[in-house]
């Protein structure tokens, strides 16, 4: 009799974690969070989504998102449509994340370099702009594509575990528990706190809209697996960042918050001397100075431009 209650009652529990999970999930169709035409590039079977918008005749410029746990295209916001003013500007989601399809992949940075490299072959010689991980994947990248120009926003090859944490991406992984877990890093009061805590220096500047499309892009069907790559460390790059950088054929610009700790103004600084690259420090923000100072940033967007071309 005890041994059927034991059993009773955890499987009412695991129908209690599964329809908690349920719940959770959002049902509806999640919209772009920056303005322009919606287009698909369909890459190794999987549907990636991406915006633009500008001229196409004018630049193409490549804005590629942060990789983290409610990463999306909608990083780009704030200077999405200021660049397309004179720039064909276009904005994908990586494989797993924003508008793109959510395969439960192992996805790994080798799968992300690749994705960008064969991205940025769709357009003619393209300038990038990336953010945080990506940058390293746009960097190596690079070693293949030609590109017109680069900016970088606190690049980093590393943001998670070193070594990766095979049991961390298992765990995220699991259905039930790996969807609960994952529910709760992602909850509206994680994302205040992730931003509050490294993301944002005036967390003024993370609206409520932001922060709901924040939790929908991260509860949507298949959300986890990607990040469950990321904070396992999975997602790492190998790259040696300032060699790669050193490398390019066009002036880099790297871009860093005074006040980042995640990735602190000192990494900034030994990587733009080692890499010989101009170092943009921005006051007063951390990883995320194109949403806080858009303007400036834009700014500084085209004047790398500028030098890249003139290179």
């Amino acid at each position: 009799m005890k041994l059927r209650t034991l059993a009773g009652t955890a499987l009412l529990g695991v129908g209690a974690v599964a329809a908690a999970n349920g719940g959770l999930r959002y049902q509806g169709e999640l919209e772009s969070a920056v303005a322009g035409e919606d287009r698909t590039f369909r890459w190794r079977g999987i549907d990636v989504g991406y915006v633009e918008a500008g001229d196409p005749d004018d630049p193409d410029l490549v804005l590629l998102h942060g990789i983290n746990a409610a990463g999306s295209s909608g990083e780009w916001r704030e200077v999405f449509s200021d660049l397309a003013t004179d720039h064909h500007v276009i904005a994908p989601d990586f494989p797993g994340y924003g508008r793109s399809d959510r395969p439960p992949l192992r996805y790994s940075a080798a799968l992300y370099e690749d994705f960008v490299a064969d991205f940025l072959e769709l357009f003619e010689t393209p300038a990038v702009v990336a953010s945080s991980l990506s940058a390293a994947y746009a960097a190596a990248a690079a070693e293949e594509v030609e590109i017109s120009g680069f900016v970088g926003v606190c690049p980093t090859t590393v943001a998670g575990p070193t070594p990766p944490k095979d049991w961390l991406r298992e765990l995220v992984r699991a259905p039930l528990v790996g969807e609960a877990v994952f529910n709760l890093v992602t909850s509206k009061p994680s994302i205040r706190y992730f931003n509050a805590d490294h993301g944002y220096y005036d967390v003024a500047n993370v609206t409520d809209e932001w922060v709901d499309y924040e939790w929908r892009t991260t509860h949507v069907e298949n959300a986890r697996f990607a990040p469950a790559s990321f904070i396992s460390g999975y997602l790492n790059s190998e790259l040696d960042l300032a060699a790669a950088l050193a490398a390019l054929e066009v002036p880099p610009t790297v871009v860093w918050g005074r006040e980042a700790e995640v990735s602190p103004l000192a990494d900034g600084r030994e990587l733009a001397e080692a890499a010989d690259a101009r170092l943009v420090v921005f006051d007063r923000a951390r990883l995320l100075p194109h949403v806080e100072y858009p303007e400036r940033f834009t700014e500084t967007v085209r004047e790398s431009l500028i030098a890249g071309a003139t290179a």
